[in-house]
């Protein structure tokens, strides 16, 4: 057996173990499997949100982007380092203050307590499931990729083992599962990248040596306007690279529902100085080495696999190992979380609130459960008979999201006017121009990137509706008083406690007047 195998084989099992563990603290009710009891803090919050985000494209896309677009890819890169930190200190406190106050479990469900109707959750919820659904399969993919070069096992087999190990823990614990692997595995990768970064480094003899070798091949690569050099219509398509990876984030489900589950409001704070140190560190290296690769592993013929191909050159055989668990690290830690946001938004989300209401906590639980094993099954079919390139599905897949959710989930604690009619014609709009931006190679047209015209065109749509149907649909009092509140510092007032699910009643923090008048 060879040394990376035993080391993929270490990881696989300690990962498996955290599931176990989780089992039985925080999986007895949904409360429990959906939010892990609300219990986290700022260090696992911060990397399990950053590891969440990161995937197998830093892995694949980011290595593919650096080795075909040069330093172009680092437009991507700085919109990455700010997105954690624009993600906490814009939703952090008060999506984890309102949350609460409405008595949501999950991100979607938080939607329509936010925005009172069931239109709200059965249009937001389709339109999560089916983006969660392709970037889970970027991610099965890049698991299955990876595994079969380290190990040689043919792709099917190894694909296989992949998903396996990733439905074993998130069908086992849910959130806790989720979050303690993902701040393990946020660790993991930051080594191993790091680990690659310096090999790399030293094999082509420093950052400024490799430049100028690189410039040989092709002087525009070290520009941040890509091979073909500065062209003075792409301007759109930067910023949107800029924005896939910030603004983006925040309409993320699976990554915004980490604000839910923090043990406190204030846990934003101290999550956002954790998410900043791993970012700076963390992302800049694979772009780089992406482009290193031109010159350690020459005549590269998959770009997605040039980090792959670097590690294994530059690094020795038991590296080799820790870095592979480094790159199963952020596939895992991705796809889980889409696996049990899925699993959440079709017990919580469709099930319970469209045909059972008296779903009881165990049902609940089984429910989300078998979503995460059905749509494994349908990933692994479609990822090992037609598996398309990761980097596409990312970040199409990012894009969809961000247009439909982050006016959604911002204006929601920002804005005290944004109304119902609102955010269903906000996510309508920016999933329909972000798709037909998208098919119909519009930004190739117009040099606008989808990202771009689905966020404008969402946050429009958010603006001129809300405000033309301000009279026929208000905002309901206590949401607007919530609202307010969200922008306070301190203590949730009794009055505002929970009003959607009594069950969570006793974890909202009051002032010492109204605590005893509670007690009375």
């Amino acid at each position: 057996m060879s040394v990376e195998l035993v080391f993929l084989i270490i990881y696989f099992v300690a990962m498996g173990a955290i599931g176990v563990w989780s089992v039985k603290k925080g999986s007895g009710d949904s409360e429990g499997f959906l939010l892990g009891g609300r219990s986290l803090g700022p260090a696992v919050t911060a990397l399990r949100l950053q590891s969440s985000s990161m995937s197998g494209y830093m892995f694949m896309g980011a290595g593919s982007l650096g080795n075909t677009q040069g330093y172009f890819g680092m437009w991507y890169a700085m919109g990455d380092i700010g997105g954690g930190v624009l993600n906490l200190s814009i939703l952090g406190r008060r999506m984890r203050k309102l949350s609460q106050m409405l008595g949501s479990l999950t991100s979607i469900e938080y939607l329509e307590h936010r925005y009172p109707s069931k239109w709200t959750r059965a249009i937001a919820a389709p339109i999560a499931v089916f983006c969660i659904f392709f970037y889970v399969m970027s991610q099965f993919i890049g698991g299955g990729r990876g595994l079969e070069m380290v190990t040689g096992i043919p792709y099917e087999w190894a694909l296989l083992i992949a998903v396996g190990v990733i439905v074993f823990y998130t069908f086992l614990g849910g959130y806790l599962a989720v979050a303690y692997t993902d701040f393990v595995q946020a660790i993991i990768m930051l080594i191993g990248m790091l680990w690659i970064f310096i090999a790399t480094m030293m094999a082509v003899g420093g950052l400024t040596a490799g430049n100028e070798k690189v410039a040989e091949i092709n002087p525009n690569l070290l520009s941040m306007f890509g091979p073909d050099g500065y062209q003075g219509d792409e301007w759109g398509i930067i910023i949107g690279a800029v924005l896939v990876f910030s603004i983006g984030y925040l309409g993320w489900p699976h990554v915004v529902v980490s604000h839910m589950a923090m043990k406190k409001p204030s846990v934003a704070r101290s999550a956002s100085m954790y998410a900043t140190g791993f970012n700076l560190l963390f992302i800049p290296a694979p772009y780089i080495i992406g482009l290193m690769a031109l010159l350690v592993v020459p005549g590269l013929t998959n770009p997605e696999m040039a980090i792959f191909e670097v590690a294994d050159t530059v690094l020795p055989p038991f590296a080799v190992g820790i870095v592979m668990a480094a790159i199963m690290a952020a596939i895992m830690s991705t796809a889980d979380a889409l696996l049990l946001q899925s699993g959440t938004i079709a017990s919580q989300d469709l099930y319970r609130r469209f045909f059972n209401r008296n779903m009881s906590e165990k049902q609940s639980v089984w429910v989300s459960r078998f979503t995460v094993l059905g749509l494994s099954i349908i990933g692994y079919v479609v990822a090992v008979n037609d598996p398309p390139a990761v980097a596409a599905i990312v970040i199409f897949s990012t894009t969809v999201l961000g247009a439909a959710f982050v006016p959604a989930y911002i204006c929601a604690v920002w804005w005290k006017k944004a109304n119902t009619p609102g955010a269903l014609a906000s996510m309508i709009t920016g999933t329909v121009v972000a798709v037909g931006w998208e098919v119909l190679g519009l930004a190739d047209l117009t040099t606008i990137d989808p990202m771009g015209s689905g966020i404008v065109s969402s946050t429009l749509a958010m603006i001129i509706v809300s405000l033309a149907t301000q009279k026929s649909h208000p905002v309901p009092a206590h949401i607007r008083e919530a609202v307010v509140e969200t922008a306070k510092v301190g203590p949730i007032p009794a009055r505002l406690a929970v009003t959607q699910n009594s069950g969570l009643a006793a974890q909202v923090p009051v002032s010492g007047a109204e605590a005893a008048d509670r007690e009375r």
